[in-house]
């Protein structure tokens, strides 16, 4: 799907006056990656985002939501089940020193047994109950700043169900060679570790090293310019390395001097500032900046903030596009259960080599944070589309051929993602760029100590327990587990469960004014927080339809034909919403096209938040 709606936008690019905005006015596009965090450990908390306050949480067999992990007797006889938990929650010192905590593992084994087949329900058990926990807004205070100031992607997810390699391995080549992967066996993996020994591991797996060409071979001949950027502190986080072809190029060739060579950041940070960066940077961290547990997410703030101000303080800050990301969940857990493919797709599934799981997909995964920097993403915005590691290719090869570039297509993308995850176009306002910049909260200066980094050191030293402790039988209160900042966001893209909506248009917002049977519509709220206009949309037997049954906060009642409102999903109507992109908002119809109350194409939709 995805491919399709990025040819059709492309025509429509192609076919406006020339004032209106391109992908071309983009010059610069630049990659950030970190390490290890789950959406609800850093952003479950969040305004206005698919969080804490999910309307549309699964609920399993057992009636529990999967916001209630399992507990086994061995962990506490206090509950049977625990709830999502601040970090934090025990005051004092305890605040520090979870800056330098881990949760579990994040490796495939424990991963995969988290999700439970689809179930999502073990967490505490089958990997810790740390993993549960989450942060707030005054734990990231900058991470939190720049989302919030640009554009947040609440339905990101990791690549793969498992560690950094195969993640970081599918953000630059599209595949880890899963069975009916474009590869062929002899060219390495199934990746599904971080093996990086000669040859294979038992059950031929994770065969090493990755013999299939990565984007950067492509652009490479296409005469795309690039760079990754890095220094010798990379946390070993360039997958390029991880490739025959680059461990074979010579010191003197294009792969070696753009892909391998150590410049170093404050080379980017000069480049940045010259205006002379190239056409596609890739930024590669060094370990304790990296957020990566125990490294702490202060530590990591302020390298976010070194890059993003490195970006937005540049002569072409108007032209360039910043995407911050993480590899994976990094041991922590995420409510929303991993949109994936069906059973048997090739290249997505395969039987559990270590004979534990059946039957298992590998990828996409849980959801990680993840946000775009630049002027056609300004505005405190949440983009709404299902999208991995995978989108940030696809985006590259649109805009690389919205710029002129040719055969920029790669050929190892696995097909299923090509055609379901988002090409992130359509977080972009291209109509409309905005250059103003966000307050940033300022970044603690990381501590050092003879040109080392020494933050996590000095926080495990002074703080011989970094783990709280967990609050087993002391969660009566829901509320209080899925604490939530208060605030909304305007949505851009398609749109997907997960969230309260308001829609509003020329002043007005589509209603239920309580104890009606038709829909009404009342004047719109400068905070949208009016619960009469607040709405939860339902999957229709194809979530990816964009065709949704519509219903009520305020008393459950669903849209029916014709304006009604009437009890119950059997006699709900089904509604198709059209995102219109640019600032264009989005259209509401029924099946007839007729619109949705006295709603007008163009309206706009916002995500909020309230108690």
């Amino acid at each position: 799907m995805s491919a399709l709606l990025g040819s059709a936008l492309l025509m429509l690019l192609a076919s406006r006056p020339a004032i209106a905005g391109s992908l071309k006015d983009i010059e610069h596009v630049i990659i950030f990656m970190q390490e290890n965090r789950s959406w609800n450990n850093y952003f479950g908390t969040m305004a206005g985002v698919r969080g804490f306050n999910d309307p549309n949480v699964q609920v399993n067999a057992d009636g529990l939501d999967v916001y209630h992990q399992l507990v086994d007797s061995s962990m506490s006889t206090k509950t049977k089940t625990l709830l999502p938990w601040y970090l934090g929650y025990q005051g004092g010192s305890s605040v520090d020193a979870m800056q330098c905590m881990t949760a579990g593992s994040n490796g495939y084994e424990d991963n995969q047994a988290a999700l439970n087949h689809d179930l999502n329900n073990m967490w505490a058990r089958n990997n810790t109950p740390w993993s549960w926990g989450y942060l707030k807004k005054s734990d990231i205070p900058v991470q939190f700043g720049i989302a919030e100031g640009w554009t947040a992607g609440d339905m990101y997810q990791e690549s793969q169900v498992t560690s950094t390699n195969p993640n970081r391995v599918t953000l630059v080549s599209g595949s880890i060679n899963v069975p009916g992967s474009p590869q062929s066996p002899d060219q390495g993996g199934p990746y599904l570790d971080n093996n990086e020994t000669p040859g294979c591991e038992s059950n031929d797996i994770s065969c090493y090293p990755l013999k299939w060409k990565t984007i950067y071979d492509i652009y490479e001949a296409a005469g795309v310019s690039w760079q990754v950027w890095q220094d010798t502190d990379n946390f070993d986080d360039n997958p390029l390395a991880w490739f025959e072809q680059f461990q074979n190029a010579s010191s003197d060739s294009p792969l070696a001097k753009k892909g391998l060579s150590y410049l170093g950041l404050d080379s980017f940070y000069d480049s940045a500032a010259n205006g002379t960066l190239p056409e596609i940077s890739f930024v590669v961290g060094p370990a304790e900046l990296s957020e990566h547990p125990p490294y702490m997410p202060k530590d990591g703030a302020w390298l976010q903030k070194q890059v993003v101000d490195a970006v937005t303080s540049s002569p072409k800050y108007n032209s360039t596009l910043l995407i911050i990301s993480y590899d994976e969940s990094g041991g922590f857990g995420d409510h929303v259960v991993p949109f994936h493919s069906p059973e048997g797709t090739p290249g997505e599934w395969m039987k559990d080599p270590y004979g534990i799981f059946g039957n298992i997909y590998t990828g996409p995964g849980f959801r990680v944070p993840f946000y775009m920097v630049s002027p056609w993403t300004r505005g405190g915005r949440v983009f709404t589309e299902r999208a991995d590691h995978n989108s940030q290719i696809l985006f590259l090869e649109q805009w690389l051929e919205a710029r002129g570039y040719t055969n920029v297509q790669t050929p190892e993308m696995v097909h299923w993602r090509r055609e379901h995850m988002s090409n992130l176009v359509n977080a972009l306002d291209l109509d409309n760029p905005d250059t103003s910049l966000p307050t940033i909260p300022e970044a603690e200066t990381p501590e050092m100590a003879f040109g080392k980094y020494t933050g996590t050191s000095n926080c495990e030293a002074k703080y011989p327990t970094q783990r709280p402790t967990v609050p087993y039988g002391n969660q009566s209160n829901k509320t209080n587990a899925l604490w939530f900042e208060e605030g909304y966001k305007e949505v851009i893209g398609y749109l997907t469960e997960g969230r309260y909506l308001t829609f509003e248009s020329s002043g007005v917002a589509l209603a239920n004014s309580g104890n009606a049977s038709k829909l009404s519509t009342t004047a719109a709220v400068a905070d949208h927080s009016d619960l009469h206009q607040r709405w939860v949309v339902h999957y229709t037997a194809d979530e990816e339809s964009q065709i949704f049954q519509i219903s009520s906060a305020l008393d459950g009642k669903f849209i029916g034909a014709k304006g009604s409102l009437v009890t119950g999903s059997r006699k709900a109507a089904n509604i198709t919403i059209t995102f219109l992109g640019n600032g264009k908002g989005y259209s509401l119809q029924y099946g007839d096209g007729t619109a949705v109350g006295a709603l007008k194409s163009g309206c706009k939709i916002w995500s909020v938040s309230y108690h």
